[in-house]
């Protein structure tokens, strides 16, 4: 079984995608960039297409996953299907267990904008301020959208967890967004040349 001394250096992105092959099923590149962008891009990131199909090709390299040419149902090309190989779910389960928690790292350009909001005038300031408001409101809507689309199968409890957490993350960017506005006008109203 691999442990933490035994793990091989790998970038995140490709513990994401061995991740996403440990819910049992056989994916496609196509079928774990799809999964990426309804569950990890939410919370975390996606891979792009390219990176995806490196990284399976790492996990495959690795002995971690294994795949197959199989028959399309529609189309005349056959598709390439990745499983995760027990020593793939050992080790994916062991950096889950033992590696080094990263902090997140925020880069908040809203906020950016509004540092240098001595530079800008108050009507751009809400202008950015209610761009992102309906950015977050949009993506709360997408996770409580694809928790709901998880459903309740049991291999999905905590994806539907994290989608939860997302939603959640995203209503309170909204709703600070909305008390950054408020404070944008109590501003405005104590500015002394008004």
């Amino acid at each position: 079984m691999a442990d933490e001394e035994t793990l091989p250096g790998l970038p995140a992105t490709s513990w994401a995608v061995l991740g996403l092959l440990s819910f049992g099923r056989e994916l496609s590149g196509y079928d774990v960039k799809k999964w990426s962008d309804r569950s990890l891009g939410l919370f975390y990131w996606s891979p792009s297409f390219s990176q995806v199909y490196g990284e399976l090709k790492r996990l495959e390299s690795a002995g971690y996953a294994t795949s197959r040419l199989v028959a399309p149902e529609t189309g005349t090309r056959d598709k390439r299907v990745y499983r995760i190989t027990d020593e793939g779910l050992a080790a994916v389960r062991a950096w889950a267990r033992t590696a080094p928690l990263d902090p997140p790292v925020l880069k908040h350009g809203p906020m950016l904008r509004l540092w240098l909001g001595h530079l800008l005038e108050p009507e751009r300031m809400r202008e950015v301020l209610a761009g992102h408001r309906e950015y977050a409101e949009g993506m709360r809507r997408r996770a409580e959208a694809d928790a709901a689309d998880a459903g309740a199968d049991e291999a999905w409890a905590f994806p539907r967890l994290t989608l939860a957490w997302a939603e959640r993350y995203y209503t309170a960017e909204r709703d600070l967004a909305d008390a950054m506005l408020a404070d944008i006008e109590e501003w405005e109203r104590k500015r002394p040349w008004h």
